[in-house]
């Protein structure tokens, strides 16, 4: 694994390279498949501040939620402690991140977004659906940055990949491991890949996010057998992403069920949105 690179006397983490990528990717597609005369290169770039904030949030919460038992200890021994040393809990804390709580600040920094006037005039129900297709590519490369980074490692096994002198996640070194995190990322690409043709033919429009709520989850859930980091929490005997894909999965079922009935479509007339 390469967790960092040297550029111009800078040291530079890959996955945060990976993320920009991804991000990037994903903010050009999502213009490609919403541009129109509704649509502007402003309303892009709003939207995608508002997921970017939502995200960083949500994933870093997580993250923090994650660590209870750390933040347990904090608060325990609080009047102990000095500022330095409780800004170094915060940091160990909350300064990593979970998908699934940047997924979720992603959809709230959305729907927050969408009460401001500079939203008024958007088709909320086409953002969402360019949004469920995007998210499965961004994340594609999110994972490939965790495979070079180190993190979210996978379960030992006799097919992998041996990693030596990884400082940043020592668990890792000297073990064969299985490939986890490029597993789970040609799983986000074949998922963007359905996601897009489902968009492609106007079909579950309006519903494409329900459609990545039953799906993806049940990537993520199968996936999790296959790690083997502890630090991203447990809960009795699944990890906090299983929970939360249990949570996903039913809630997008019944979205799907209630809206069964329901046709939405993209079309425009005297600039108002027909839905």
């Amino acid at each position: 694994m390469y967790p960092v690179f040297e550029l111009f006397g800078k040291t530079i983490g890959v996955y945060g390279v990976c993320a920009v990528i991804g991000a990037a990717f994903a903010v050009v597609l999502s213009y490609l498949l919403i541009r129109g005369r509704d649509y502007l290169a402003e309303d892009a770039a709003l939207v995608a501040v508002a997921i970017g904030i939502g995200c960083l949030i949500g994933g870093h919460l997580l993250y923090g939620i994650t660590q209870w038992r750390t933040l347990a200890e904090m608060f325990g021994n609080i009047t102990h402690l000095s500022w330095k040393e409780i800004w170094a809990y915060l940091q160990y804390c909350f300064g990593g991140q979970v998908f699934y709580g940047g997924l979720i600040g992603s959809c709230v920094g959305l729907l927050v977004y969408f009460q401001l006037p500079p939203a008024r005039t958007l088709n909320k129900r086409k953002v969402l659906d360019v949004f469920a297709v995007v998210v499965p590519l961004f994340h594609c490369f999110g994972r490939i940055g965790c495979f070079f980074g180190g993190c979210c490692y996978g379960i030992e096994s006799s097919f992998g990949f041996i990693v030596h002198n990884n400082i940043y996640n020592p668990a890792i070194n000297d073990v064969r491991r299985f490939p986890t995190p490029l597993l789970e990322a040609l799983c986000n690409l074949l998922l963007f890949v359905f996601l897009l043709i489902v968009f492609k033919k106007k079909a579950y429009q309006g519903k494409i996010l329900y459609l990545y709520m039953v799906t993806y989850p049940v990537i993520r859930f199968c996936d999790e057998f296959l790690r083997g980091d502890e630090l991203r929490g447990f809960l009795g005997p699944l990890s906090t992403s299983q929970w939360i894909s249990i949570a996903l999965f039913i809630a997008g079922v019944v979205l799907l069920l209630v809206e069964r009935k329901h046709t939405y479509t993209y079309e425009f007339h005297d600039n108002k949105i027909v839905n």
